[in-house]
């Protein structure tokens, strides 16, 4: 059993909006939080300059927008990010195209 907190109007929403909610934040937070924290360790870079951690992780949101764009969508995300680390060539024509 699972209890959530809501400002929502009970009287205007379904449980079958609040199961449509609930696991929409979840696809997020398994889609883009998970690969980032778990697979690219993001929450371990740990930086001395103002700003620079933002920036690393602007840079890591591009490189993931750029893999689910021009990767092959029958392979997941880690494996072709992965595939590219092995043939940066492969990176800079991704980058190019």
């Amino acid at each position: 059993m699972r209890y959530f907190v809501s400002s929502l109007d009970p009287d205007r929403v379904t449980a079958a909006d609040l199961l449509r909610y609930v696991r929409d934040h979840w696809r997020v937070e398994n889609g883009l939080h998970f690969l980032k924290d778990r697979w690219w360790d993001e929450d371990r870079h740990h930086t001395r300059r103002p700003g620079l951690s933002a920036c690393l992780a602007a840079i890591n949101n591009a490189a993931l927008s750029i893999h689910r764009l021009r990767s092959d969508p029958q392979l997941p995300v880690r494996a072709a990010a992965d595939y590219v680390a092995w043939n940066p060539v492969l990176g800079l024509r991704m980058l190019n195209s």
